[in-house]
């Protein structure tokens, strides 16, 4: 009578003396046998061990002993109040027996001791809690049976448990770990949060909890994703049901719960039977083979109609016809999942091992008032490697080769028994944190070639526009710094924009030119630029050039009519040259802008005829550019009768308008200038 929680799995398992952690009873005594596969060895941790030795162990005490029965040998004899032990104790065999005695005590919590094999070095105990670790991330072996009434877990995936929870029995929580197989947990540690949430997975309820200052959570693979209830992935047509509940309300409308309703997290009614006794069932067909992990289940979610089930079973198939009921490892019974308490919550059952089947039923076996419920499937995407290619021997020819025959038979029977078990009895790995299954190789080669080629595109189109841009922008950049070329159409309308537009106050009259003067100068000569060292601006355009002609602008040549040209054209030249249209830039030491200036030489008397005119525009070479032309006379127009001088720009730097041999003119370039005769 003096046994207390007890599992005892195929490789490990927890055993605690009764009434643990409270005071255990006088005189009571427990003795538990434990075998794991032959060739195997068991070893045994404890998690706590709390018994009276005041007697030196004569009449409390925990003994273990190497193999079971009369042929046993004692390992070791334990006592004491907070006993530690920090090792492992060993047996010799696959055989252990332990036995706790408990004589007369007035105090003494009695024990807590976990075992597996011998491969599990890391192993640790149920009362472990993750602030017993030092290290961020690790790797430990729960033993099955750490779902124990005495331990406490707050927290939920995917947030994380509390670092005061059970290490092992929050695994089981989270669905990592089976409560009657055990397993390996990999634990990290993480900073903890201000409030930690509860909820009842596994037939494990978390409570809520308050801050902390660390957290831990699961590693794991991942195949913990929705299949397709909620998201409407599972059509309408592949949920069905043993019988709908039908009813007419107050005002006579017929309501109708039917099974595609039973949706998670949908609004509305859920799927009902219409008799409620266990022989009810849901249906629902995946369209093929999935991995199925877990399920997730609530009640009516109506607050007038208080139905949920409180437990099922759960059965697959691959064909709708053979249903298999789901088992755990190494026990012979039917599992009975716990269901919802009430009909809001949210409760959530893994499967360990997964289950592998294309069509999931569900069969009720208790409940409150009605069987109602909405779920929601957890699992992946389900995919094997093919079978190994197995070739057969030709034919027996005697009785040897029909041993041989009969030899390959059970091979090959032995293959496919194999491959049929490792596709069920594998330990999953199942993730924290809810994950969209995995799609199909298209769907994925599709999802991988469809950015790459938006981005290839993408790339083309911008070199496309870069170089638009850039062969514009050069264009551009030629015609404002390079020389045009002379040999195009229209090279005259260019050099109109060397003559001036008519004065609103002056109108001038036309310069006369020697055509003896000119003739001796050379095409690229004409142009020249005037080199003075105090002039801060370049001189322009000499305005009264042709002040007959209709004044032109010097930056940009009028389209229009041009017979006046033709009509009052003053240069009739021989051999017509080709000239730039354009003035070259001003040179590196020059000043940056021409100030146009206006100058009427008539009514400076003392400016004597036939003074010589000196272009403004550069020679080719280095040397300084003959005369240009010599000016016969300059008439003026003006306003006023009075023979007072006119006001003109003068040079900076230059002598009065009485220094005639100072004064600078830009002469048109592209012609040769011939004799002009006086008027």
């Amino acid at each position: 009578d003096g046994c207390g929680h007890t599992v005892l799995g195929p490789e490990s398992g927890s055993l605690a003396s009764i009434n643990y952690p409270q005071t255990s009873p006088n005189s009571t005594v427990c003795e538990w046998e434990i075998r794991v596969r032959p060739g195997q060895r068991v070893q045994l941790r404890f998690g706590d061990l709390d018994i009276d030795g005041s007697d030196s162990c004569h009449s409390s005490y925990l003994r273990v002993h190497n193999g079971i029965g009369p042929n046993r040998t004692e390992i070791g004899k334990y006592c004491g109040f907070g006993f530690q032990m920090d090792g492992l104790i060993t047996s010799k065999s696959n055989e252990v027996t332990v036995q706790f005695m408990s004589g007369i005590h007035t105090s003494g919590r009695g024990f807590l001791a976990a075992y597996s094999t011998t491969d599990k070095s890391d192993l640790i105990t149920c009362l472990d809690n993750a602030s017993h670790f030092s290290e961020p991330e690790f790797n430990k072996y729960c033993p099955a049976g750490c779902v124990i009434p005495f331990a406490d877990i707050s927290g939920t995936i995917p947030h994380g448990y509390r670092d005061s929870s059970s290490a092992c029995m929050a695994g089981v929580h989270a669905g990592v770990v089976s409560n009657t197989l055990g397993g390996q947990i990999n634990v990290v540690i993480s900073k903890g949060i201000p409030y930690y949430e509860g909820s009842l997975a596994n037939n494990v309820t978390s409570k809520v909890g308050p801050l902390s200052t660390s957290l831990f959570t699961f590693k794991t693979s991942g195949c913990y994703g929705t299949l397709g209830m909620e998201s409407g992935v599972i059509p309408d047509s592949h949920i069905t049901s043993s019988s709908i509940l039908e009813w007419p309300n107050q005002t006579g409308h017929v309501n109708i719960w039917k099974p595609e309703n039973a949706r998670l997290k949908r609004v509305g009614p859920p799927w009902a039977a219409f008799i409620s006794d266990e022989h009810q069932w849901l249906q629902i067909d995946l369209n093929k083979e999935k991995k199925i992990t877990g399920i997730i289940t609530t009640g009516s979610t109506l607050a007038e109609h208080y139905y949920y089930v409180s437990a099922y079973r759960i059965l697959y198939s691959d064909d709708a016809q053979k249903w298999t009921v789901y088992r755990e490892p190494g026990v012979g019974k039917d599992k009975i999942f716990q269901g919802n308490t009430e009909l809001y919550q949210e409760v959530r059952n893994n499967f360990i091992p997964p289950i592998i089947a294309r069509f999931f039923r569900i069969n009720p076996v208790k409940w409150h008032q009605k069987i109602a419920m909405k779920v929601e499937l957890l699992g992946c995407q389900f995919s094997i490697g093919r079978a190994p290619k197995i070739t057969l021997p030709p034919p027996p020819q005697n009785k040897n080769d029909e041993k041989n025959a009969d030899f390959m038979d059970d091979f090959i029977h032995s293959v496919k028994t194999s491959l049929q078990t490792d596709k069920t009895t594998f330990t999953p790995e199942i993730k924290n944190t809810t994950v969209t299954p995995s799609v199909t190789k298209d769907v994925a080669l599709a999802a991988v070639l469809v950015p790459v080629l938006v981005m290839v595109f993408t790339t083309l189109i911008l070199i496309l526009v870069c170089a638009w841009h850039w062969r514009n922008r050069k264009k551009k950049t030629e015609g404002t710094y390079d020389l045009p070329y002379w040999d195009r159409a229209g090279w005259w309308k260019g050099m109109k924009q060397f003559f001036p537009t008519k004065s609103a106050e002056h109108e001038e009259t036309p310069v006369r030119y020697s055509s003896s003067e000119i003739s001796h100068l050379r095409p690229r000569e004409v142009p020249t630029m005037l080199q003075t060292e105090s002039a801060e601006y370049a001189q322009p355009l000499v305005g009264g050039i042709v002040g007959t002609l209709h004044q032109r602008s010097t930056f940009k040549p009028e389209e229009g009519k041009e017979a006046s040209y033709a009509d009052l054209d003053p240069y009739n030249s021989p051999i017509q040259e080709v000239y730039h249209a354009y003035a070259e830039p001003l040179p590196v030491t020059g000043p940056e802008y021409a100030t146009p200036i206006i100058m009427d030489m008539s009514s400076h008397p003392s400016t004597p005829l036939g003074a010589p005119s000196i272009s403004t525009f550069k020679a080719a070479g280095n040397q300084a550019p003959p005369l240009a032309a010599t000016c016969n006379k300059l008439l003026s127009r003006t306003d006023s009768a009075s023979s007072a001088q006119a006001l003109y720009d003068i040079p900076k730097g230059q002598p009065g308008p009485g220094s005639a041999e100072q004064l600078v003119y830009q002469v048109p370039q592209s012609v040769a200038h011939p004799t002009v005769s006086k008027d």
